[in-house]
């Protein structure tokens, strides 16, 4: 393919994703919705700080509202909440034959399939750790797991050439035929980093402190059930490994699992959460009803119970109202729900 590839979200994700495909030669355009951003790119480039690389890339960048032309690769990039409406500003810009990937935290292949079709919606799994600090201005801070995949499994030629791209990206990535399997796996561990957001500890904190690793269990315990019950094997990346929060796991397989995790956190110089800069930080709304609601209510269809999922939800809420500081004792919640 000759056209460029479009990045739809220029934040920690898309502008770490696109600054490394102009790195490896590629010709990309960034789309966003914050003007300031978008103005910066176009005046200074698109810097990325960190341990992994530095650089200023050169690309156009654009509003939504803005941008001209069809395409035949967009990576979208935004937030869940805003999948949908993303989904929907970007589709009279795909070329038929073309495709979306789906790089972002949660389940958005479906609804972006709503919109542009499911034939043209490729499923990517990215953990690695990067933070917007400011217009023009993306944090790389830690290498991590990176996977794509077509959604009915299947090793077509684009999930080959989508994968060719990441290979230039993270060496390590990874073609699966089961990235319904990792978008799960994150859920279950994204719902463990949402209560970390809940506090001002870091995540490897968090995840070490030995008082609050049978509450985060519990959690781990809910979604995987839901995952589960919906006939979803999820994969382990990063130190997580979710067979090691299945109810019937030993405990020392449990607690190995969670050294995995502080281990692989403390490498990086992303210490804390998205969904902690978004409430301490940028104090804005977080994915919590995009990611982790979805599956209390659908745990909830399924007759499952998920007390520990909910109150996160609530908890989360409440911090984003501002009625409710970050803190320890917010995890206390938690652990004060009946089992």
């Amino acid at each position: 393919m000759t056209s460029p590839i479009v990045i739809w979200g220029a934040g920690a994700i898309g502008g770490t994703l696109g600054a490394a495909f102009i790195r490896a030669g590629h010709e990309v355009v960034f789309v966003d919705n914050v003007k300031e951003h978008v103005e910066a790119i176009n005046a200074r480039g698109l810097q990325i700080r960190g341990p992994i690389f530095e650089d200023t890339v050169k690309a156009k960048a654009y509003l939504p509202e803005e941008i001209e032309g069809v395409y035949e690769r967009i990576f979208l990039c935004v937030k869940g909440h805003h999948t949908e409406a993303a989904a929907k500003a970007l589709a009279p810009h795909l070329a038929e034959d073309g495709y979306v990937v789906s790089a972002q935290n949660g389940l958005n292949e479906a609804v972006i399939g709503r919109v542009v079709g499911d034939h043209r919606v490729v499923g990517c799994f990215v953990n690695f750790g990067a933070d917007y600090v400011e217009p023009g201005v993306v944090n790389y801070g830690g290498r991590a797991a990176v996977v794509v995949g077509e959604m009915d499994g299947k090793t077509t030629e684009r999930i080959k050439a989508i994968h060719a791209m990441m290979l230039q990206f993270e060496e390590r990535a990874v073609l699966t035929d089961n990235i319904s399997g990792y978008l799960w796996g994150k859920l279950i561990y994204g719902a463990l980093l949402f209560a970390t957001a809940v506090t001002n500890d870091s995540i490897a904190d968090v995840f070490a402190n030995p008082a609050y690793r049978p509450v985060l269990t519990r959690l781990a315990h809910e979604v995987g059930h839901v995952a589960q019950a919906s006939n979803v094997r999820p994969e382990a990346f990063d130190g997580f490994d979710p067979a090691a929060f299945a109810p019937t796991a030993p405990a020392e397989e449990t607690e190995r699992s969670f050294d995995g995790m502080v281990a692989h956190n403390r490498r990086s110089t992303k210490s804390h959460t998205g969904v902690w800069r978004d409430l301490a930080v940028r104090k804005r709304k977080t994915e919590v009803d995009a990611q982790i609601l979805p599956i209390a209510e659908t745990g909830k269809a399924l007759g499952i119970a998920t007390p520990v999922t909910f109150k996160l939800v609530e908890l989360i809420h409440e911090i984003e109202a501002g009625t409710r500081p970050l803190d320890t004792a917010n995890l206390d919640e938690l652990v004060r729900i009946p089992a």
